[in-house]
């Protein structure tokens, strides 16, 4: 795979230093080793190894990748291995996509406390919807949920809000059926706006009470109970974002949803344009607009671009990925089970390897680009290391990043 004319590292490398230096002191370790991470990725600083294709000989050089989840250019590696986890978890079953947003007035304080804040969204946006469904008024069962955290928008401002997607149906109450939803509807958008109002709310208040939140700046006087609960009031009777989509069109497009999803990342290094004086050029969607307009260009400051970039790292060991109800994981795999044998159709065969077998192998490197065999591990070298020498085959060794 060829790399991208322009990534987000050009970027860092560039304009990191000086940027580092300005807002040392206000930077969390997080976005330092973010930074880090992403400037060093898939070069020698890492380390890496020496490949040599089994058919022809061909040989070339494989620096490390950081690994880092908020690296744009180690998620496609990451999310073939997750999807390959979740296909045989898929039912032959409707899916519907469903989305839970912040409002902008909590989102403001939610960068600040990111860990709490960003958890109580997943919280209420779960219940809300594990409860709605189980109403006998509604659905009447037992469903699954898969959710993703997204923290940015477009043009990488911030903008949490979570992505579900949801079986269209799950288990009688008392477990003994499968419950459909009605064809192309799942469960009623404002039923789950108001609740999933309340139990954020709710948890707002309860956090605050606690200790739990942190306000600096503009937002330090929110510190006292009395100002928190009048900024609170009003939201209490806001409309809140809660949108559900059209279902997708069988399991194979909400796989190639979920491969979209899952492992994004704040900007891909696919919609950079430029780096020149002007600064940092990307494509971006304009969401108020129709048709080709929607699709745009915007230009920033470079130090602008880092700063949005950096809004989207989490906290050390947060899971934007979490799985509700029937997909929950410790009972996953036999309510799977159980959901093919209420829906009467085959458990999966095994076909090739599991990816969650330890024992199995997870090899995507790509292949030879001489003859298309398949490329093995011949030596290694480690962190700022080079190469020995080329290999006895007398094969060139060419850098090559995948």
């Amino acid at each position: 795979m060829s790399r991208p004319t322009l990534e987000v590292a050009d970027v860092f490398h560039r304009y990191g230093p000086a940027w580092r230096a300005t807002h040392a002191g206000h930077l969390s370790l997080g976005q330092l080793k973010t930074m880090s991470a992403i400037e060093t990725c898939r070069t020698a600083a890492l380390g890496g190894h020496v490949e040599r294709c089994e058919a022809c000989g061909h040989s070339r050089i494989a620096f490390n990748s950081c690994r880092d989840r908020h690296c744009p250019k180690c998620q496609a590696a990451a999310a073939r291995e997750w999807l390959a986890a979740r296909e045989a978890d898929l039912l032959p079953v409707g899916y519907f996509h469903i989305v839970f947003t912040l409002p902008a007035e909590i989102a403001e304080i939610a960068y600040h406390n990111k860990a709490v804040i960003y958890d109580l969204l997943f919280r209420a946006s779960s219940e809300a919807l594990l409860t709605i469904a189980a109403d006998p008024k509604n659905l009447g069962a037992r469903v699954g949920i898969t959710a993703v955290l997204h923290t940015w928008g477009s043009a990488m401002t911030h903008h949490p809000h979570v992505h579900m997607i949801v079986p269209g149906g799950g288990f009688s109450l008392d477990g003994k059926t499968w419950v459909r939803c009605r064809p192309g509807f799942f469960l009623p958008v404002r039923v789950l706006s108001k609740l999933f109002r309340r139990l954020l709310l709710s948890g707002l208040a309860d956090a605050h009470a606690a200790g739990r939140l942190k306000f600096f700046k503009n937002f330090a006087p929110l510190a006292d109970p009395r100002a928190f609960a009048a900024f609170l009031a009003p939201l209490r009777k806001k409309n809140w974002f809660v949108y559900a989509k059209r279902p997708f069109a069988g399991p194979e497009a909400v796989l190639a949803y979920l491969s979209r999803y899952t492992h994004r990342v704040a900007i891909s290094n696919s919609r950079l344009v430029t780096l020149d004086e002007t600064g940092v050029t990307f494509r971006y969607k304009d969401y108020r607009r129709n048709g080709r307009e929607r699709y745009r260009t915007m230009t920033l400051e470079p130090a602008e671009f880092i700063r949005r970039f950096l809004l989207h790292v989490l906290p050390k060991g947060f899971h934007r990925i979490r799985h509700y109800g029937l997909l929950a994981s410790a009972s996953r795999k036999d309510n799977i089970a159980r959901a093919r044998d209420l829906l009467a159709v085959p458990q999966p065969e095994t076909t090739r390897d599991d990816p969650r077998d330890p024992a199995a192998p997870a090899d995507y490197r790509p292949p030879c680009p001489c003859c298309g065999g398949r490329m093995v591990i011949v030596e290694t070298f480690e962190r700022g290391g080079h190469p020995r020498a080329p290999p006895a085959s007398g094969f060139p060794i060419r850098p090559h990043t995948p």
